[in-house]
């Protein structure tokens, strides 16, 4: 058997086995088999490169990181569904569908709680895969959505479609990936839905590819060739060509089937291994649906319904206080335990302390509790008429139950936060923050390092960075001897910063990188900032009273001046250098600034002016850059159009630095 015809038979065997496994739940072979399988195409693939194509299962593994994501326009606009609150909405879309076609078969299906995308297949071949967008202009997501492994690279038959599916989280991943992330600590994903968008969008696609989405295939939006009358016949047909269609589709001969088989739905869905947000009905004749045809917003052959919140009574039993990773105290009620929309709930976020004045929630009270959309529990309301005298209200602490230092609530802000740099709950964000491009640019010192560091009991604070030794740092798994020599050679590199970088690492409340540069050249030391009063800080322009407040309750903080004694100790510069003439390397050049980059506008553009350059607002063939960030705007489309030269944010700063 030839190469090419040994990679053909494994890329079919294994394609097919990937249906079995991922798309009919019945796998045929052993987990071992299949590996054993996968590695032979692998090294087939490598041996002859010219050999591997797109529709590989090699391909699933995720490519190289993008620098951003190309915008794509939809061929067939991805409309969303108008809601029905209630039976007699659901009636009304029926009373306008028959007066427009006369009697129609409906379909009922259970909406999938997470994020609609298209998927286009040409000569059978899965090509572009695009989020929705605003519906008529996505993100090409291809290389992210080739690595779920119930989407086909290759159909059974070579034909050219569009269909629209729905990428979702499955609970159970959900959960491990939140318990991963929370002993890395790292914020947890409030939802399925947020984590399955957050997922699919990540410009890097091996950490898509760790995610384990999965998707359902709703609709056929196009088709050549094949001639299809229904819904039902269409999904049908999907699901022969290699698709995961949505389950439990119900076919219904009237809006009164229709309603029962949403009743229905509503008692099997808190079971289901994934998260919903509703049913949809559709019409099932493709026909009618075409004479419905769509508003300038969605469809009117299809609604979908919102089922009501599920409310359950319970007890507060306590409320508790909970630091976050950003020094944010959470007060948190702790119920009765009580069963609400299919999983027992015990507790839930209060906010902060106006939350828990507003509703009036006391400690011993009776509660009605919901689902905010039917996945963070919350309290509706008090029922003050059981009231028995014996409740207490509730207090904010004013000092970190975690370290004890001072919890400042300041001017305008609803969350009180510690301020405490030694503070167990906020440590290892704050080394992070502090060894970031942007304040001490520790080069080495990302998640992983911070984490085995703080395990390994090495660290407890950012000052104890500048006490660590070599014979510590080699022990540590995947250091080893070069490792550990850049990481300290960067860490005694990075002494040297200026005072601005300092004061930004920090991480004192509402000080910006802006905001550090003007304190360092205003006080010129870190004592002389110290000792700074409320009238000595508000008299700089462009720091308020906000930030004076802030400013002057950090270095009031006993465990925070001592922190800084280790750094100073340490031999890290405490003073601001003689600023040194870049001289206008962007005379003569224009920017436009596009997309969400990592410093502001305003920052960004006071870079590019200092340097003798000038940032405008519109695109033209006089634009000399376009700095893109994530989530670029149709600037970037037209820059494209001109063939103006298009950089992202690394490159920018690139040039800075030269």
């Amino acid at each position: 058997m030839s190469p090419e015809e040994k990679i053909k038979e494994l890329k079919d065997k294994i394609n097919y086995h990937n249906y079995r496994y991922y798309v009919l739940d019945s796998p045929e072979i052993s987990d071992y088999e299949y590996d054993m399988m996968m590695k032979e195409l692998i090294e087939l693939e490598e041996k002859y490169p010219e050999l591997k194509t797109p529709d590989s299962p090699t391909q699933r593994v995720g490519g190289e990181p993008l620098k951003f994501f190309e915008p794509f326009t939809h061929k067939v606009p991805m409309l969303s569904l108008a809601n029905a609150f209630s039976i007699a909405e659901l009636k009304d879309f029926d009373r306008r569908v028959r007066s427009a076609v006369g009697d129609v078969e409906y379909v009922v299906e259970l909406k999938i709680d997470g994020l609609s995308v298209e998927l286009i297949y040409e000569e059978g071949i899965f090509t572009v895969g695009s989020t929705r967008g605003d519906g008529f202009v996505g993100e090409n997501v291809t290389s992210n959505l080739k690595t779920i492994k119930s989407i086909p690279l290759k159909l059974k038959d070579n034909l050219n479609l569009i269909v629209r599916g729905e990428v979702f989280m499955p609970k159970a991943a959900f959960e491990r990936l939140n318990a991963r992330r929370l002993k890395e600590g790292k914020s947890l994903f409030a939802n399925t839905r947020n984590a399955a968008a957050g997922s699919l969008r990540q410009l890097d696609p091996k950490i898509t590819a760790k995610r384990d989405l999965d998707i359902f295939v709703f609709n056929l939006e196009y088709i050549e060739g094949v001639n299809l009358k229904t819904h039902i016949e269409a999904l049908d047909f999907l699901k022969e060509q290699g698709f995961k269609v949505s389950p439990y589709l119900i076919k219904c001969q009237n809006i009164d089937e229709a309603i029962k088989a949403i009743e229905y739905l509503n008692t099997v869905r808190a079971n289901l291994p994934f998260d919903t947000d509703g049913a949809a009905i559709k019409v099932n004749q493709l026909d009618k649906r075409d004479l419905l045809g769509a508003t300038a917003k969605d469809p009117r052959w299809a609604i979908a319904f919102k089922y009501p919140a599920e409310k359950q009574k319970t007890k507060v039993k306590d409320i508790i206080v909970q630091v976050g990773r950003t020094g944010a105290l959470t007060p948190t009620a702790i119920f009765e335990p009580v069963k609400i929309a299919g999983t027992v709930v015990s507790r839930a976020t209060l906010h902060n302390e106006d939350y828990i004045k507003n509703k009036d929630i006391r400690i011993g009270d009776t509660v009605i509790i919901q689902k905010a959309g039917e996945i963070i529990p919350e309290v509706v309301e008090v029922v003050k008429e059981e009231r028995t005298g014996k409740e207490r209200v509730f207090t904010m602490p004013d000092r970190c139950p975690e370290c004890g230092a001072l919890a400042v609530r300041l001017p305008g802000e609803a969350v009180r936060r510690c301020i405490g740099l030694n503070c167990p709950a906020q440590v290892r964000r704050g080394i992070l923050h502090f060894a970031s491009k942007d304040a001490m640019d520790i080069d080495g010192m990302g998640d992983a390092v911070v984490a085995q560091l703080l395990d390994n009991h090495l660290i407890h604070n950012i000052a104890d960075l500048y006490y660590l030794k070599y014979d510590d740092l080699v022990k540590l798994e995947r250091m080893g001897d070069k490792s550990a020599k850049n990481l300290l050679n960067a860490i005694e590199e990075s002494k040297k910063r200026d005072l601005n970088r300092l004061i930004y690492g920090l991480g004192i409340k509402l000080v910006g990188s802006k905001a550090a540069k003007l304190l360092a050249e205003h006080f010129k030391t870190m004592d002389n900032l110290i000792k700074a009063s409320f009238e000595e800080l508000t008299d700089i322009p462009e720091i308020g009273p906000k930030i004076a407040n802030s400013i002057i309750a950090f270095f009031k903080e006993k465990q925070n001046l001592k922190i800084l004694d280790m750094l100073k100790a340490a031999g890290i510069n405490m003073e601001k250098y003689q600023e040194k003439k870049a001289g206008n390397i962007f005379e003569g050049k224009t920017f436009v600034l596009t997309g969400t980059l990592k410093i502001t506008r305003d920052e960004a553009k006071k870079l590019i002016e200092d340097l003798g350059g000038k940032v405008t607002s519109s695109v033209s063939r006089k634009t000399s850059y376009v700095v893109v960030g994530s989530e670029p705007g149709s600037k970037f489309q037209k820059a494209k159009e001109l063939g103006v030269k298009i950089i992202n944010e690394k490159e920018f700063e690139n040039m800075l630095n030269q």
